[in-house]
């Protein structure tokens, strides 16, 4: 750590007005380093990347093929319960076809002819449901675990479970082009220690000066603006002791200014996509889902624990209407991107330690909405994994012959948090944190581990 520069608070309260920068950037901040809990056992990975595909794609599209939806197109079988959220016709066949890849001979649709290559690392899971089946409350389920306000998302529950591995950077970050229909609540970190929150970023701009608001100071060098800081935190410090030294938000806003201050520097560096040779850079391809890829392996390689790279602003994979066209161009955006990410971790010895995730709030219905439309679906939905001690060329569980309800080895929201949070090293029924009178975790105590996706 730095060694305080001697204050003279007159002078130093001048600049306070001077250039706000690292200051205003902490308003943009919830995460800080530090472990507060520490692993329950030896972790299979180290850090996350979780690509969100936002709105909910439709899983036999991509891994989990169901031949009966071509041989009963159009139809709706008698004592087949099918029954949705709107009004829906009959079956919808899927445009795409089938064949087995890798030494696993994992099936695999043409859709991702690119993604497919890597067959022998994805753990494909076709059998996970949640209880919802709107946007927002789905979005809650997967990301916070319940539908009720104000509880930490799972970044956030990591990163006060494990802590950040680099005190420059925040420990939890979300790149996001735009909102979802819910936004920051899907990263929050409620009662936990603000300092666990996500960090959000627009990554739809490339320039880290852009893309990051404040993350400069226009005005004061970097000595000044230590000088400046030291004064403040040490107002904050004396607030906090004359208040008996226990306000969690104002400790976490101190955290939120040290990283703030520290992080104008590094992310220069880690959000700067052209600072890749160009050979990486056209390998991860274009447009603002490639660029997150690049950006989550970038923030990997740095120490961030929780990356989450979101698909799009508001909800592109949310299929009403025109599904089959509007699924290629959403698959040929993402083939690339992930194709490169997990070839660039493979090539950098990552793989192994980064655990990386690819799926929606749901699934979609494998009747039709609007002639060529998929109507929601939470009843069961399909989600892979690679990396981070997964076990690949694996597919575990199964929906039904249409692909609409998981039946075998069925996978909660709940037993998928409990799943990730033990690739992880953490026991879901321990990380518990005490709040309203009730201990308070990610999982409901009821989620099992899903063991056979383990390597």
């Amino acid at each position: 750590m730095h060694e305080p520069l001697p204050i003279n608070r007159r002078d130093a309260l001048k600049t306070l007005g001077a250039g706000m920068g690292s200051i205003g950037l902490a308003g943009t901040l919830g995460a800080a380093p530090g472990a507060t809990i520490g692993a329950h056992f030896p972790a299979r990975a180290k850090r996350v990347i979780h690509l969100f595909m936002n709105g909910g794609p439709f899983g036999p599209d991509f891994m989990d093929p169901k031949p009966a939806l071509q041989k009963y197109a159009g139809q709706r079988p008698e004592g087949v319960n099918l029954r949705t959220e709107r009004p829906t016709g009959g079956l919808l066949s899927v445009p795409f076809n089938y064949d087995r890849h890798g030494q696993s001979g994992l099936e695999i649709s043409d859709a991702l002819p690119l993604t497919s290559r890597h067959a022998d690392d994805i753990c494909v899971m076709r059998s996970l449901y949640t209880d919802n089946p709107n946007h927002g409350p789905a979005l809650l389920l997967m990301n916070n675990g319940t539908m009720t306000p104000k509880v930490p998302s799972m970044g956030a529950w990591m990163s006060y479970g494990l802590g950040s591995e680099n005190e420059n950077l925040p420990g939890y970050i979300v790149l996001c082009p735009g909102k979802p229909v819910r936004f920051s609540i899907l990263w929050n970190s409620a009662f936990l220690p603000s300092k666990h929150a996500g960090t959000y970023i627009n990554h739809s701009k490339l320039d880290p000066k852009q893309m990051i608001p404040w993350l400069h100071n226009g005005v004061l060098e970097a000595k000044q603006q230590r000088k400046q800081l030291d004064l403040l935190q040490s107002l904050n410090a004396e607030h906090l002791a004359a208040r008996g030294g226990a306000d969690q938000a104002l400790e976490g806003r101190i955290a939120a200014m040290e990283t703030a201050y520290r992080m104008q520097f590094a992310a220069t560096d880690a959000f700067d996509i052209n600072r890749e040779p160009e050979t990486v850079r056209n390998a991860y391809g274009k447009g603002h889902f490639a660029n997150g890829c690049l950006l989550a392996r970038r923030l990997a390689e740095r120490g961030v624990r929780f990356t989450q790279v979101y698909y799009g602003n508001s909800q592109p994979w949310d299929t009403h209407r025109n599904h089959d066209p509007s699924t290629r161009k959403l698959a040929l955006a993402i083939d690339q991107p992930v194709h490169a990410l997990l070839s660039d971790l493979k090539q950098r010895g990552m793989l192994d330690d980064t655990l990386v995730i690819w799926g929606g709030e749901f699934g979609r219905t494998p009747v039709s909405e609007n002639g060529n439309g998929r109507d929601h679906n939470p009843h069961g939905f399909m989600y892979w994994m690679a990396g981070g001690g997964t076990r690949g060329g694996y597919a575990y569980g199964n929906t039904d012959d249409f692909g609409f309800k998981a039946v075998e080895k069925r996978m909660h929201h709940h037993d998928y948090h409990a799943t990730l949070l033990h690739l992880m090293g953490i026991d879901h029924e321990r990380l518990t944190f005490r709040h309203a009178g009730r201990d308070y975790r990610l999982t409901d105590v009821h989620g099992h581990v899903a063991q056979e996706v383990l390597a």
